[in-house]
């Protein structure tokens, strides 16, 4: 008897322990492969400010309107230097119906659009690892030092999308 106690009770310790990654937080390092098959990690961007676009892919168009001012604030503006900053892309594969030959069709699509990187994480691990929405569309903003300063984890609200191209402009300007 008492040995049946002890499992549930150390399943819910351990559930509950988890650390998911919060603001302030630094984060940890992953390792996932583009379309190619080339592995990423963090380090590839080591220079950089980091936007990490956490997607499931069948709400790929949830955030499009941050997207869109950070490509505006890069390419019209020059407020944010492409040189100091990299946003990329992680399908979450795991959460979708969708086969993972379409998901590479979305992010290949997603990634000359925004010229940038998408990468696949067919499991779900960074989700898991950092305590991210499924089936939702999640950004995480990390510093140079790998310290996240910003975390969205579904729609970001139109009223936060310029505080938030802020944030990245402050980062670069540090």
């Amino acid at each position: 008897m008492k040995n049946n106690l002890f499992i549930p009770i150390f399943l819910f310790a351990f559930l509950f322990s988890q650390e998911y990654l919060e603001v302030g937080m630094k984060a940890t390092d992953w390792k996932f492969e583009d379309a190619d098959g080339t592995i990423f990690t963090m380090a590839s961007w080591s220079e950089d400010i980091l936007q990490i676009n956490y997607v499931d892919p069948d709400e790929s168009e949830l955030n499009e309107h941050f997207n869109d001012a950070v490509k505006y604030a890069i390419d019209v503006d020059s407020l944010i230097v492409r040189d100091a900053f990299k946003g990329i892309g992680i399908a979450d594969c795991n959460s979708t119906w969708k086969p993972n030959f379409a998901i590479r069709l979305i992010g290949g699509a997603k990634a000359k659009k925004y010229d940038t990187t998408v990468l696949f994480d067919y499991d779900g691990d960074l989700r898991k690892a950092w305590g991210l929405m499924e089936d939702s569309y999640n950004v995480i903003i990390l510093d140079q030092d790998r310290i996240a300063r910003a975390i969205i984890r579904d729609r970001i609200p139109e009223e936060q999308v310029a505080d938030l191209v802020q944030l990245i402009i402050n980062l670069q300007n540090k």
